[in-house]
């Protein structure tokens, strides 16, 4: 069964890895979320990182445990975020098996295996045509299938003046005891340089993987006792500067327009 959120996902630091143009890892290291007036940060570089520290705060989540005849809350948490690269000819066959005749006019830019595998999905590819339109096909092994029929996402359907960012199929599914896969995908305007994600009730950021003008993000989460859905996750974006410019929990009804 497929648990389908209404929001999506995002990270505070920009983690982007590229191997022929195409996104291909990103780090799994959470950071903090900066200021509203914080430094400008670097350029995006191409990084790959160790899965995000043990440390690192839990996501809430819906639960509960009793202890001393009194149920308490208990959390949900992000436990990785780690990814790794889909090779080239993979990609082809995802491509092929979810757009049929259509996948020649598409130029692939992420391709990436999640964190955790679900029965339907272990990984995801996003590619672009000529005239700017973006696809999001999941896989599982070398095939793939969308979710949205067609699965072609057009630009200008929602865009239009001070629109910053738009969001693709998003979705959380269960995998394996006690374990839910989350990913979702998106693209953005030149003015966002990062883009983060949040879980649920907790702070932490965890970093998307960009490239060619699209982001993907996806957790491994395991859910605490009680709990029938992974946490909701909400979209981050920032400007060169370091300002955040769209933040989906305090914009759900707007996201996709700048502030």
């Amino acid at each position: 069964m497929r648990i389908r959120p209404i929001t999506l996902i995002a990270a505070t630091a920009v983690a982007i890895a590229t191997a022929g143009g195409m996104a291909t890892a990103a780090t799994g290291t959470s950071t903090p979320a900066p200021a509203a007036h914080s430094e400008p940060s670097a350029a995006p570089a191409a990084t790959a990182s160790a899965d995000a520290p043990a440390d690192a705060p839990a996501v809430s989540g819906k639960g509960s445990v009793v202890t001393g005849g009194t149920a308490t809350p208990v959390a949900s948490a992000v436990t990785s975020t780690v990814t790794v690269p889909i090779d080239a000819g993979a990609v082809a066959g995802i491509l092929g098996s979810c757009l049929g005749s259509d996948a020649s006019q598409y130029q692939a830019v992420i391709a990436v295996r999640t964190p955790v595998a679900s029965a339907d999905t272990d990984g995801v590819v996003v590619a672009v045509d000529s005239a700017g339109q973006y696809v999001q096909c999941e896989a599982k092994g070398d095939q793939g299938a969308s979710r949205s029929v067609p699965p072609t996402f057009i630009n200008d359907r929602l865009w239009g003046a001070g629109h910053l960012i738009e969001f693709f199929d998003s979705f959380g599914t269960p995998a394996g005891a006690g374990q839910y896969l989350s990913l979702g995908a998106g693209h953005y305007t030149p003015d966002v340089a990062k883009v983060t994600v949040s879980y649920g009730d907790d702070p932490t950021q965890y970093p998307a993987v960009m490239a060619g003008g699209a982001f993907v993000h996806t957790a491994a989460i395991a859910a605490g006792p009680g709990n029938s859905f992974p946490p909701a996750p909400y979209v981050h974006a920032y400007n060169a500067d370091g300002q955040e410019i769209y933040n989906q929990k305090t914009q759900p009804n707007v996201k996709n327009t700048a502030q």
